[in-house]
């Protein structure tokens, strides 16, 4: 698999950060679409490409301390709830009144904070794999040693980042869609993780039944971070929650043209659908 090739690449300063997107497609169906932690935009690139190809225009948002955008060293800056924040300015700069949001893990639960500062900004939400309350020992015996060892192995780590900057990416297939945690240094690995583990993950139980938000929860049943649990429990708490069952965790990445076609008839139903605005109180 090569490298896809966005149709605009550009950057935005948002406060004291400065931050990377990719274009793919036009027109005004726009769907911005966010990363795993620790992950970058080419993990959603073969998505945008076919998103685009159907009609839509697809954004790629690098969030702060990840990609080729800026790299905060501080945990606040990293918080869910402040990356929720650079997604709404991202739909200013784009001069955009609404969008679908979505995202891969942490781009899911970043998009449900985005549910909550602005619900009027959106017109559907993508929600792939979150990671929710029955995911919470596993992400925490996984990111917890992570965040350790970029103190106290700091050393090879930045070693083996040198290493794979070498690499060239557009050759590596899939492993180019999650070499983004290998490329950070030890010190901004380790403000990520800092900053999602102490700041706000999920909005209530009770915050998401109040969410009137189309949204397409996409689940799979192949690993304990991504439990499928927690994506069918999600589509039953939003008032239009619907799922669709991934086949595996990688089928969207590896052969993505099922649930690209499921994604596209969503963004198409949601857009056909006249906007409900909300009315001042």
């Amino acid at each position: 698999m090569s490298t896809v090739t966005p149709y605009e690449m550009a950057t935005f300063d948002d406060g004291d950060v400065t931050l990377s997107y990719e274009v793919y497609g036009s027109g005004d169906r726009l769907l911005v679409y966010i990363h795993g932690i620790l992950l970058d935009t080419h993990v959603n690139q073969r998505l945008a490409r076919g998103l685009a190809e159907a009609g839509h225009r697809v954004v790629l948002l690098d969030l702060p301390g990840h990609g080729n955008s800026g790299k905060p060293l501080h945990a606040s800056a990293h918080r869910m709830d402040a990356y929720a924040a650079h997604v709404v300015h991202l739909l200013d700069h784009l001069g955009a009144e609404r969008a679908v949001v979505g995202g891969l893990s942490l781009g899911a639960d970043v998009t449900l904070q985005v549910a909550l500062l602005a619900p009027e900004r959106l017109q559907g939400m993508v929600l792939e794999m979150p990671v929710l309350e029955q995911a919470t020992p596993v992400a925490a015996l996984i990111f917890v040693p992570w965040l350790a060892a970029t103190q106290y192995a700091a050393p090879v780590l930045r070693g083996l980042a040198s290493l794979i900057r070498h690499l060239p990416r557009e050759r590596l297939g899939l492993f180019d869609q999650v070499l983004g945690a290998a490329l950070l240094e030890p010190e901004e690995t380790a403000a990520v993780l800092h900053g999602v583990l102490v700041g706000p993950v999920a909005p209530t139980v009770e915050q998401r039944h109040a969410m009137e938000i189309p949204a397409l929860v996409i689940g799979h049943r192949a690993d304990r971070l991504h439990p499928f649990g927690d994506a069918h429990h999600l589509a039953e708490q939003l008032p239009q929650g619907r799922l669709v069952e991934a086949r595996s965790l990688l089928e969207l990445r590896m052969r993505p043209e099922r649930l690209t076609a499921e994604i596209a008839g969503f963004l198409d139903e949601v857009w056909a659908t006249p906007s409900r605005r909300r009315q001042p109180a």
